[in-house]
């Protein structure tokens, strides 16, 4: 195991959330929340197929969560939800329940 492949396994997970020039929202999962949001800014081969010119873009939304599989399992329930519930997140500095969204994923 490398440096890196050990300090990454001790870093923290988030999930998060950016809005296009148009409004629309996409949601995703890192670990470092500024590298990821600058990739997907610069537009280039890391960044998000579905974030390629639709600039300016805004950081809404960013929540710790934990495990890798917890922000996975956190980023599949934010999908699931209503617009309107995404957009009271990022309103009010909204925090997501996380037990709120495993009864959202048991549909």
């Amino acid at each position: 195991m490398t440096t890196r492949d050990a300090n990454s396994t001790n870093l923290l997970w988030h999930l998060y959330m950016v809005r296009t020039n148009r409004g629309q929202l996409y949601s995703g999962i890192t670990q470092d929340v500024a590298r990821r949001f600058l990739e997907h800014q610069e537009g280039g081969k890391k960044a998000a197929k579905y974030l390629r010119g639709k600039g300016p873009l805004k950081l809404a939304f960013q929540q710790e969560i934990g495990s890798r599989s917890s922000a996975l399992k956190a980023e599949i329930a934010l999908k699931k939800l209503p617009k309107w519930q995404k957009e009271s997140l990022t309103e009010n500095s909204g925090r997501l329940n996380l037990d709120d969204l495993k009864f959202v994923q048991k549909k």
